[in-house]
Formats: structure tokens, C-alpha cells, sequence
């Protein structure tokens, strides 16, 4: 379940720091963005970050080893009080958690799984078929799909937080969890206004309170 508002519409509510989130949403490996929205005791945050930074690559998953590595680290971007820690005393609750690997062009697996199965055409529809699918997909020495396209996962929370004047920090677990993840950006908007954060590997912790 989505939340009813997400923090993009609130981004985009305050254009000048919208602009500063575009800006900031190219896709660089090693760097995520957290996109976080304070309403009172609501807490909203949408992360993204390339599929490299989570699973280790970012070609299509074709092999069972993976698919796996692709729906573990799901399960994982689905926890998000494991990843980002919020102050102990806010008494932050999971409302709702989604978590997804989108691709460029939105095919990935489905694209695989369609030329699997679509068999019943003449052998010269056969050869043009894999001369396109070679073209569109380079492969690197390994046989792997080189990185024609980005795959990146996205995910969406919402919390409720029981005392939220005691959120004063989060801690990026993240890093440890996500071994090649060096870096997120930080987009926070509450009632104090709009603020831009990065919160290196190095330094994981984000004071709220300045």
C-alpha cells in the first residue's frame, strides 16, 4: 500500500527545493537518495539506490543465485527500522513498508520470461529476434548483461512515531547491511522548512536537530 501522500508530492510542493532533489536523483553508484517527510507524529520517507549499491550488479537477473540475491535484499529494504534507526525515546512504529527493483525501461525478468516462452514463429524470426536481443543487451567477459540500462530499488514508508519531538536522529544501519553503499542523500522537509543532508558511510549518524 502506497502512502497517501508521498514525500515526492511534498518535494514538489516547494519548487525551489524540488529543483535541488532533481539535481540530486542522477543515477551514481554508490549513492542512494532518502526523500523524508515529518507531519507531526507521520513520518514518510521514499529511498532509492541503484541496483549495484544492493545486490552487487545491475543487469537483469536471469540465474536462480540472483534472483535470490534480488529478493532477500527486498525483504531487507522492507524493514526500514533495521536500515534507518530513528531515536529510541520517538517510539516510531511501521505503518506500511513497500520495497521493488525497477529498471530504465521497466522489463527486466518480464522481458526474459516473454522470450522464453514466444517459440511459435519461423526460424528467420528466430535470428532476427536474438540479433536484438544482442543489441539491446552487451555482455562482458563473464557472459553477463553489460549495464546497457540502470536497475535501481525503490522503496516506501510510512511510520507513526508515539513521541515525535524525541526524533532527533537517525542512524544509517544501511551501510552495514549494504556493503557497497557509500553514501545517501538526504531530502527532509518539516515543519521547520526544507534541508539537504549527506550522510557518508564514514559518519552514519544524521542529527535532525540542526
Amino acid at each position: 500500500m502506497k502512502p497517501a501522500l508521498t514525500c515526492i508530492a511534498l518535494l514538489t510542493a516547494l519548487p525551489a527545493f524540488a529543483e535541488e532533489t532533481r539535481q540530486l536523483d542522477a543515477h551514481e553508484h554508490g549513492v542512494g537518495t532518502l526523500n523524508i517527510a515529518i507531519d507531526g507524529a507521520d513520518v514518510m520517507m521514499e529511498f532509492h539506490a541503484p541496483g549495484a549499491d544492493i545486490v552487487g550488479f545491475e543487469y537483469a537477473a536471469s540465474s536462480d543465485s540472483n534472483l535470490a540475491a534480488i529478493e532477500s535484499a527486498i525483504a531487507m529494504l522492507e524493514k526500514p527500522l533495521d536500515l534507518f534507526v530513528l531515536s529510541p525515546g520517538a517510539e516510531c512504529v511501521v505503518a506500511s513498508a513497500t520495497a521493488e527493483l525497477e529498471g530504465d525501461d521497466d522489463h527486466g525478468e518480464e522481458e526474459h520470461a516473454g522470450h522464453d516462452h514466444d517459440h511459435d514463429h519461423d526460424h528467420d524470426a528466430d535470428k532476427d529476434e536474438e540479433h536484438d536481443h544482442k543489441d539491446d543487451h552487451a555482455h562482458d567477459e563473464d557472459g553477463h548483461a553489460d549495464e546497457v540500462g540502470h536497475t535501481e530499488f525503490h522503496a516506501e514508508y510510512t511510520l507513526t512515531c508515539n513521541a515525535p519531538d524525541a526524533l532527533n536522529e537517525i542512524t544509517f544501519a544501511y551501510f552495514e547491511t549494504f556493503t557497497n553503499a557509500k553514501e545517501v542523500e538526504v531530502q527532509l522537509i518539516s515543519s521547520t522548512g526544507a534541508q539537504a543532508f549527506e550522510v557518508p558511510r564514514a559518519s552514519p549518524v544524521l542529527n535532525l536537530s540542526q
